[in-house]
Formats: structure tokens, C-alpha cells, sequence
């Protein structure tokens, strides 16, 4: 099982900030690990906006990727077809290892 180090974290929340920008959203803060002990995935409201704090350790990439994409759509209380069609999209850009600003000189 591979975890997934703070930078590789970073990365995606990043990627995912992105996405979510371009499709209207508004991007919650990720932060590591949860609050609650045993929770994979929690969320906190706040009048600005949304924290999304996810489990990294012992889980594999794939896993926590998952939970961030979800994180958006719940922080935005987006639901039914709009939420299928925009977890594919943000899987996509979680899905990238590259981008813009990633290539070496």
C-alpha cells in the first residue's frame, strides 16, 4: 500500500483548486489529518468557505484522491447528475502527475 507524502497532498489540492475554479466552484481549504480520530474524510464549514481535512496515512493514493474530489462537491452541495458530471471532471485533474509549472528546465 503506498501513502501519500505531504507534497504529493499539496500537489493535488492544488490540481484540484484549479479545477474547480474553472468549473464555478468554490475551493475548499485541505488540511491533513482529520480532527475526529478513525474518520477517513471530514468537513468544516466556516462563513468564508470550507476546510476538507482527509486521512493520508496508511491509505493508498487512489483512495485519498477520492475523498478530496468528494470534499469539493460536498463544500459546494453539489449533488445528482451535476455532481457526476463534475466528479469525473475533478478525477481527471486529480488524476494528472504533470502541468503547468511541474516540467524540469
Amino acid at each position: 500500500m503506498e501513502t501519500v507524502p505531504a507534497l504529493r497532498f499539496a500537489q493535488l489540492a492544488r490540481r484540484l483548486g484549479a479545477a474547480a475554479r474553472a468549473t464555478g466552484l468554490a475551493v475548499p481549504a485541505f488540511r491533513s489529518p482529520p480532527r475526529i480520530a478513525g474518520a477517513c474524510r471530514t468537513i468544516r464549514r466556516y462563513p468564508g468557505g470550507a476546510v476538507v481535512s482527509v486521512q493520508l496515512r496508511g491509505r493508498p493514493f487512489e483512495e485519498v484522491a477520492a475523498d478530496m474530489v468528494e470534499g469539493v462537491l460536498v463544500a459546494n452541495r453539489v449533488s445528482g447528475e451535476a455532481a457526476a458530471r463534475l466528479r469525473v471532471a475533478l478525477g481527471k485533474a486529480a488524476c494528472e502527475e504533470g502541468g503547468a509549472g511541474s516540467e524540469a528546465a
